[in-house]
């Protein structure tokens, strides 16, 4: 590798660069290192990566700008980002964001003058039982009033570093409401796995079978079908599992903690309060499918508890339940290593995720062929959910009796809801499966309720005449988000919030999510301004269509839910947006004319159009 041509630069990222070592997959990891040390990525700081990878420049630029919160340019010392969601919609963020804005004289959206400081918005934070919320680089902010934000603005101002300022700040509470199965029991780190060595591993498969877990991300899918079949992948003639050149893993399991769907903030929770359980279901799955390598894919806004993790991790590697030889046997080696994301809702779709993991932008692969086959570095990979995960650690211990008990018989065991909204008690609860939304809201304090959006935008909208429906995948299949709103809240804004949620995490890729998603929010910002008419509802169906069968992946068949079932449930909400039942220009040409004819003195029919 030749020397790279800025000596300066090179000197400032050469711990980064050591850290790291030589290895392209590395290179998201790379760019978060020196986004936090210079603020943002500048051109020279792409050449010297480039060089030290042995990748082209535009490899490197195209991974830097597909990431929300990576930048080629300039955004300040201090980078404030209000969540957009639509719950701290409701809780008031966007005239907080103004009068912080106000309070720094700064534009939102633009950086400050002196490059001190940037204030723009970005997707769900993960925090919504505790907004308004925001991060500063990268960091977050909870429970945020015109008091919290006259601090930060004159911590900015002083230039204090955001390590030292007041912790109050950066608080986040777990706000666990209700516990069942999962929450309930004290775990101690290592019993499941002690069962599951002493169970055996085909026992032990056949268990995650008998308990019929299904995985917890919202697809549903059967845990016990994913780990045969990428076990089966490969496997030799004599069972032994085969390998690279060099005695490297050949089996994966990866953990999907990047939720992105607004609303949810479940998967937040257990890794604070129940990471030993998440881990140990990992390693029980190594187990199983043969795997000797992990990985934790953590969403960029949760980055706090990347330190918090590595402790867990170094304590159970110091406790012989990581590492080599796990627990005595031999045969036995897995460890687990923690991914940083950047902000990009996509990466949560299993393939997206894996094609980040390898430091490349996040687009979904064309299947088959299937990650449990071909996967990370073309290897068969298990990608399961956090919550999937600690149900398995459960299932290691208790068994797929204990486990299929619960719940209902195509919905075993229990379910974590993220409840946010317009309810008395937001936070994380936990039902067993087939509790009806009804009930739900009673718990939580929504009694004012008038709609759901279960599983956020992705997901269904429940009118208060569905409350007796059920969290079930039979039913209300969920990711885990509950958003409530009540009777005063006009349905069309959180529509119109979902559009524009969609079209800005759309990764382009596909031309029908890419274009679609585009369009629908125009038409959306076009009867939000005023000038929608009948005509716009039926191309907003249209372009629905489109977007459900055409598009290359779940995020363009799910872009266009949150607007057809707001049609569907609350017609009204849009038809009192409408100006005019038939079809009339959003520019009044004829209107723009009046000037000058006041001017000219004329008002004849040639002066009109």
């Amino acid at each position: 590798m030749e020397p790279c041509e800025f000596p300066d630069i090179e000197r400032r990222l050469a711990p980064v660069l050591e850290k790291h070592g030589r290895d392209a997959s590395g290179l998201l990891q790379i760019l978060r290192d020196v986004q936090d040390l210079l603020h943002f990525i500048p051109p020279e700081a792409v050449t010297c990566i480039a060089g030290r990878l042995g990748i082209p420049r535009t490899s490197v630029e195209g991974v830097a700008g597909f990431y929300a919160f990576l930048s080629l340019e300039p955004v300040g010392e201090y980078r404030v980002l209000f969540s957009d969601n639509i719950t701290d919609n409701m809780l008031g963020n966007r005239e907080l964001m103004q009068y912080f804005c106000n309070k720094l004289w700064v534009e939102p959206g633009k950086v400050s003058e002196d490059n001190l400081v940037s204030v723009d918005t970005t997707s769900c934070t993960g925090m919504c039982d505790q907004g308004p919320a925001a991060l500063v680089n990268g960091w977050p902010l909870t429970s945020l009033d015109h008091n919290r934000l006259d601090l930060i603005a004159e911590l900015i101002r002083i230039r204090k570093p955001v390590a030292e300022w007041p912790p109050m700040l950066f608080e986040v509470a777990d706000n666990v409401r209700r516990k069942d199965a999962l929450l309930g029991e004290a775990f101690e780190p290592g019993s499941a796995l002690r069962a599951t060595l002493a169970r055996g591993i085909r026992e032990t498969l056949a268990e995650v079978d008998k308990a019929n877990l299904r995985g917890r991300g919202g697809a549903g899918f059967k845990t016990a079908s994913k780990w045969t079949f990428c076990h089966a992948a490969i496997a030799g003639e004599d069972g032994s599992a085969l390998c690279d050149i060099g005695g490297s893993p050949v089996r994966f399991i990866v953990c999907n903690a990047d939720e992105g769907e607004p609303g949810t903030f479940k998967d937040r929770v257990l890794l604070t309060r129940y990471a030993d359980l998440v881990f140990e279901g990992m390693t029980i799955g190594a187990r199983v499918v043969g795997a000797s390598k992990g990985f934790l894919y953590l969403r960029g806004e949760y980055r706090y508890l990347l330190q918090p993790l590595e402790a867990v991790l170094q304590r159970r590697r110091d406790a012989g339940l990581l590492g080599d030889g796990i627990l005595d046997q031999a045969d036995f080696s897995f460890d687990i290593e923690i991914h940083l994301g950047a902000g990009a809702y996509i990466c949560g779709e299993e393939s997206a995720l894996i094609e980040s993991l390898e430091g490349r932008r996040g687009r979904p692969r064309n299947r088959p062929p299937f990650p449990v086959t071909h996967g990370y570095r073309g290897r068969p990979t298990v990608v399961d959910n956090v919550e999937t995960f600690a149900a398995a650690a459960n299932i290691g211990l208790h068994g797929g009796a204990w486990f299929a008990a619960q719940g209902t018989s195509q919905s075993t065991g229990t379910k974590l809801l993220s409840i946010s909204g317009d309810v008395s008690r937001p936070g994380i609860y936990e039902y067993p499966f087939g509790v009806t939304v009804e009930q739900i809201l009673r718990d939580c304090g929504g009694e004012d309720a008038h709609a759901v959006q279960v599983s956020g935008p992705s997901g269904t909208l429940v009118s208060w005449q569905e409350f007796g429906r059920r969290i079930a995948f039979e039913d209300l299949s969920t990711a885990g988000a509950f958003m409530v709103f009540h009777r005063q809240r006009e349905m069309f804004a959180a529509a119109h919030n979902f559009t524009h949620f969609f079209a800005h995490e759309s990764c382009g890729f596909c031309t029908p999510c890419r274009v679609g998603t585009q369009l629908q929010k125009k038409i959306m910002d076009k009867i939000a301004g005023g000038h929608g008419t009948a005509s716009d509802l039926e191309e907003l169906k249209n372009l629905g269509h489109v977007l459900k069968t055409m598009s290359h992946c779940g995020l363009g068949g799910s872009a266009a839910n949150p607007v057809l079932d707001t049609l569907k449930k609350f017609p009204g909400t849009f038809e009192r947006k409408l100006k005019a039942l038939a079809f009339e220009p959003a520019f009044d040409l004829d209107g723009a004319l009046e000037t000058a004819r006041e001017i000219t003195g004329r008002d004849d029919e040639w002066a009109h159009l």
